[in-house]
Formats: C-alpha cells, sequence, structure tokens
C-alpha cells in the first residue's frame, strides 16, 4: 500500500531514532499514521510536528471547547481541500460535540463556505478570522482582532484559534504536498480509545 507520493519507512522496518519516535507518536492502539510515517525520511519532523499537533488540541486546559477548536481544524482543511484532515477532524468533531444534528448542519455548512448557516456571533467571528488566516494570510491587519473582542472573543480564545489555524495550514500542506493517503487507517482520535 502507497502512503505518499514518495517513500516512506513503514513502522514493522524502522530502526533506531525512527522507531523511538515511531512509539512515541502511536496511536493508543499502537498505530502510525500515514501522515507521520509520509514523513519518515526525516524522523525529526515527526515528533515536531506530533508537539505542534497535541500542544493545540489536546494538551493542557483550552478556553474554546474542544469541539470548537476540531470545527476550526476541518473548516481550515477545507479551505485548504485537505481531504484526510477533514476526515480525521471531522470525526473528532462529531465524537466531542455528540450531536448528529448539528454536526451534520456544521460540515454542510463548512462545504458550502457559508459557516453563518451554521454559527453566529463569537463562534462565527472567529470562523471568519480562520477563513481569512487560511486564505489571505497577508491581508491580516489589528482591526481583525478588534472585530473578534467586539464580538466577545479573550485573548486566550483568538491565541487558540490563531494556532490551530496556522497549525492546521501547516499540516495541511504536509499532506497535500506529499499525497498522503488515508489508506486503511482508523479515522479520528476516539475510534482508538476505550
Amino acid at each position: 500500500m502507497t502512503i505518499s507520493w514518495i517513500k516512506s519507512i513503514r513502522p514493522e522496518s524502522a530502526e533506531g531514532r525512527l522507531k523511538e519516535i515511531y512509539e512515541k507518536v502511536a496511536t493508543a492502539g499502537g498505530s502510525v499514521h500515514n501522515l507521520y510515517q509520509a514523513q519518515s525520511l526525516r524522523p525529526e519532523s515527526i515528533l515536531g510536528h506530533d508537539v505542534l499537533y497535541k500542544s493545540i488540541l489536546h494538551t493542557g486546559e483550552f478556553t474554546c471547547p474542544g469541539w470548537f477548536l476540531e470545527a476550526v481544524a476541518v473548516y481550515t482543511s477545507v479551505l485548504n481541500r485537505c481531504n484526510y484532515a477533514i476526515a480525521h477532524h471531522g470525526a473528532n468533531m462529531a465524537h466531542l460535540l455528540a450531536d448528529r444534528e448539528r454536526t451534520q448542519k456544521i460540515c454542510e455548512a463548512f462545504r458550502n463556505d457559508k459557516p453563518e448557516t451554521a454559527f453566529e456571533g463569537k463562534e462565527l467571528a472567529l470562523l471568519w478570522y480562520t477563513r481569512k488566516l487560511t486564505l489571505h494570510p497577508a491581508d491580516m491587519e489589528k482591526a481583525d482582532i478588534e472585530a473578534l473582542k467586539k464580538n466577545g472573543a479573550s485573548d486566550e480564545e483568538i491565541l487558540e484559534v490563531n494556532q490551530v489555524t496556522a497549525g492546521f495550514g501547516y499540516s495541511n500542506r504536509v499532506l497535500n504536498g506529499l499525497g498522503v493517503e488515508l489508506g486503511n487507517e482508523k479515522i479520528g482520535l476516539y475510534v482508538n480509545i476505550s
């Protein structure tokens, strides 16, 4: 099975530092995501990617609800047309939100690039920020932050959304740029827990 458009080293063939890193980034079920296997020729980048990912979505306490940060990851990935991340983080968002109807409404809103059909107020303002930062980063200005604050977003919430948007900009480009395929890996973080 092909992981990406470049050579990759499978976990069962990994040795030395790569093997150590694969063990650190493996899921609770012991598998290594194709995203990381695609970076196997430069093991330290796997570790850096994993630290970044966990720090923006899964480590520590956040001000924004976890499902909303996953929604930001999904929207960023939709805008970047990164199906791998959409699949994984859509599943994570659905699990954390635990509301099938709302999840479907959000996914449809993102597919149509109309977040206003599923969000309002502060959440919608944060998603507009996500959109602009993803598609037009050079156009960001202080007024964008001021608009978020006027809609009730705290500095902590702004930073969290900024970090998820920027982190997924990086991740989406790794995935799309190397042609990383989902293959038969389990989708979402929470399928590997329980």
